[in-house]
């Protein structure tokens, strides 16, 4: 019996289980998952609770209410994975899982003991992230009762799990503030490594003055190389200095260790791999997918699921001893909240720029992209049914994954 085995039981790995156990044939294939941790995050949500919009109740439900029959689960850390002879060691007793093919999705962590002075945040009142169940849960009691003050987001450096997660909490800050009636007390900071909110040209130019309308400054290719904790200050590379009263951090993003100590990753732990197939150019049995990857794409939800859809059917060709399709094309959408029941829609790939119009329908929408509609907010807070019900599941959506030019205006 051929073995297929998948690390890590979080958006991907669960995705990519749910669309193959009824593709392969349960006679001849065995298909196992490891994971150490019995948790599923909702990550996508923590951006809301800071802002008492989601409890830890909405965005925790047990990976194994995901599983799908005669899918084994196996909860246990992975000590190494020997590509060499195609198995894994498990901290667990020591076992030894071997494998005919091999499915990498152990995600991406925050690292703030990267940056000096981050490290503190986990103790220091005036530190805080969102990126975490532990800190969004934090920075939601200490907003409770915070006056105001300079708040400053920082993003330590790119590539980060969704990419525009720190533009919606300014902006859900700017709406929070104003709710709480201190928006005048509050300075909003926003310090990014890019050269500004927006870097794609037409995205830069529907949206680039969003953030000033909205009284937002941004510190733009402030590539931060330490915190000063004491001082409440950022200090950039070039010597630059954001002082803040309450810094909200994305630290450095990096792969599992595993892949670092198993030798099968880049400098940032994730995993080299054909951008259109998931194939590893060493290994010829060994794909990853979703933040695992090291591809050229964003590291959010939606790539995980048109991925994994375009995985699925080339992993179908593989094991039949064709040749894999470049069939992925880097394709992501992001709802962007905007703040005041508003939200704003991204769609785009590898190729292709964030392009203004109408989604997923020509013409009909009910999204508009690049543009601010209360349709896009309720796009946004509909998609954690969906998450739960539907893509976890496996189950199709009516979406293509690859991306469609179809209702897009050519600028």
């Amino acid at each position: 019996m051929k073995q297929l085995l998948v690390l890590g039981a979080g958006t991907a790995g669960t995705m990519v289980v749910n669309k193959l156990r009824p593709l392969l044939d349960a006679d001849e294939w065995k298909i196992t998952i490891v994971d150490q941790h019995e948790t599923h995050y909702y990550q996508p949500g923590f951006l809301f609770i800071p802002f008492g919009m989601y409890s830890k109740n909405d965005v925790v439900k047990p990976k194994r209410d995901f599983i799908p029959p005669g899918v084994e689960l196996i909860m246990s850390p992975v000590e190494v994975i020997e590509p060499e002879h195609n198995r894994v060691r498990l901290v667990k007793e020591g076992r030894y899982l071997n494998y005919d093919f091999l499915v990498i999705a152990t995600g991406a962590r925050t690292h703030p003991e990267q940056t000096p002075g981050l490290q503190e945040h986990e103790w220091n009142r005036s530190i805080y992230d969102f990126y975490t169940i532990e800190g969004a849960l934090a920075l939601a009691r200490h907003l409770r009762t915070w006056q105001g003050g300079r708040l400053v987001v920082n993003v330590v450096e790119n590539p980060i799990k969704c990419p525009v997660a720190p533009l919606e909490f300014l902006m859900l800050a700017d709406w929070f503030f104003h709710e709480q009636g201190i928006r005048d007390r509050v300075e909003l900071i926003y310090a990014t490594p890019l050269s500004g909110a927006f870097t794609k040209p037409i995205a830069s130019k529907h949206l680039g003055d969003i953030l000033v309308q909205k009284g937002i400054q941004v510190e733009p290719e402030f590539l931060v190389m330490e915190v000063d904790p004491d001082a409440k200050k950022l200090v950039s590379y070039d010597e630059r200095e954001v002082g803040y009263d309450l810094l909200v951090t994305v630290p450095l993003n990096m792969g599992d260790e595993l892949i670092a100590r198993s030798g099968l990753g880049d400098e940032l732990n994730y995993v080299p791999v054909n951008k259109h197939t998931f194939l590893s150019p060493k290994y010829a049995n060994i794909f990853a997918l979703g933040d695992a990857a090291g591809v050229p794409t964003s590291k959010a939800g939606s790539v995980a699921h048109f991925a994994v859809d375009c995985f699925a059917e080339n992993f179908e060709r593989y094991i039949d001893g064709l040749e894999m399709l470049p069939t992925f094309d880097g394709h992501a959408n992001c709802f962007i909240e905007s703040g005041f029941g508003k939200g704003l829609l991204i769609d785009f790939n590898y190729e292709v720029e964030p392009l203004p119009g109408r989604y997923p329908l020509p013409g009909v929408g009910p999204f508009t992209l690049l543009q601010e509609s209360e349709m896009n907010h309720w796009g946004k807070m509909m998609f954690r049914w969906m998450y739960w019900n539907i893509l976890l599941k496996g189950q199709p959506l009516p979406l293509p994954a690859r991306m469609s030019m179809s209702g897009k205006w050519r600028q």
